[in-house]
């Protein structure tokens, strides 16, 4: 199987000022699509040749493991995102953070602190499991909550090349942006398709 890079649902400058078009340009069309040619590179004539990214992400490991499940992560994150973001869930979502956290203001800040004090490079997660409870992950390098067997619904990507033509090394201004381009729609059909 050939993956191919997927299309982002906004132009490259649509999540400006928060995430520049230039950023966009090299985390979306030069780092995504690496991990993309990397993983096609690394398939042929292995047990994952025919494999979808979830499973590659459940059973692989080394360097289709971490291609794989970057691609995924990618993916999933751009796909979070939209112009037209509202800043805040509402609805049942809403009350479910409200039920899990206290608030969303500090679902916010929990979630925040998580990503800004993973060392080195990685991803926060907010997710789900089986019962439905929801709970904040870190995961280091390509790491995704699907091997543990938690659903995404919600990731930052806290990788420098995420942040770094924006930010420069003020991960936590890139953590003060990405609240104001989340698509709470997104998440909660992610939800409650779980």
């Amino acid at each position: 199987m050939e993956f191919k890079l997927p299309e982002l649902p906004y132009s490259l400058s649509a999540l400006e000022p928060h995430i520049s078009k230039n950023t966009l340009e090299f985390h979306y069309g030069k780092h995504h699509q690496a991990y993309v040619n990397n993983l096609n590179k690394l398939l042929p004539g292995s047990p994952f040749e025919n494999s979808s990214l979830e499973e590659i992400i459940k059973g692989s490991d080394g360097g289709i493991f971490n291609n794989g499940a970057q691609v995924w992560n990618h993916t999933f994150y751009f796909n979070t995102f939209s112009p037209d973001a509202k800043g805040t869930p509402d609805g049942d979502f809403a009350r479910l953070l409200e039920k899990e956290f206290g608030s969303f203001e500090n679902f916010k800040t929990e979630f925040t602190a998580a990503a800004a004090t993973l060392f080195g490079a990685g991803w926060a997660w907010l997710v789900s499991d089986d019962s439905g409870s929801l709970s904040i992950v870190k995961e280091s390098n390509a790491g995704n909550p699907i091997r543990a067997g938690l659903k995404p619904l919600l990731t930052c990507d806290v990788w420098e090349h995420a942040y770094y033509l924006d930010y420069q090394n003020k991960r936590p201004d890139y953590l003060n942006a990405f609240w104001n381009i989340i698509n709470w729609d997104v998440v909660a059909e992610r939800y409650d398709k779980a």
